[in-house]
């Protein structure tokens, strides 16, 4: 089934990845800038190449992307799950690799809401004796 582009929406905590991908070198841009340069830790750079060493197509396809909201973890995680999904839709063969993986699941963990009389979600006020 040979296409000539195909696309991914990927989710994480609050960030969003619209995915489009081309048969090409192996280039990944993320709001016009290379992967290197937008996620400045090689750990999350690992991460979004998660989907094509599962599928085993690593320099095989142009990834360009659009991210928004969260931080660097977030916006990594739903590249990962935007580059699955845009797999699947260029090759629907692939679902079952990529479902196996866990990269089709979107993590459904996001920050627990401050709670009112607490610190935090959870920490309770400094307890004082006197």
């Amino acid at each position: 089934m040979e296409q000539n582009a195909a696309y991914g929406t990927g989710h994480r905590k609050d960030a969003t990845a619209k995915v489009w991908l081309r048969e090409g070198t192996g280039e990944i841009t993320v709001n016009g800038k290379s992967l290197a340069d937008h996620l400045t830790r090689q750990s999350l750079v690992q991460i979004v190449q998660q989907p094509f060493e599962a599928t085993e197509t690593v320099g095989r396809f142009d990834v360009r992307a659009m991210t928004t909201g969260g931080g660097l973890a977030g916006q990594a995680g739903a590249l990962r799950h935007g580059i699955a999904k845009a797999l699947v839709d260029w090759d629907e063969s692939l679902r079952t690799i990529l479902r196996r993986a866990g990269h089709l699941t979107r993590d459904p963990r996001v920050k627990e809401r401050k709670k009112a009389g607490r610190h935090r979600a959870r920490r309770g006020k400094q307890f004082s004796k006197r």
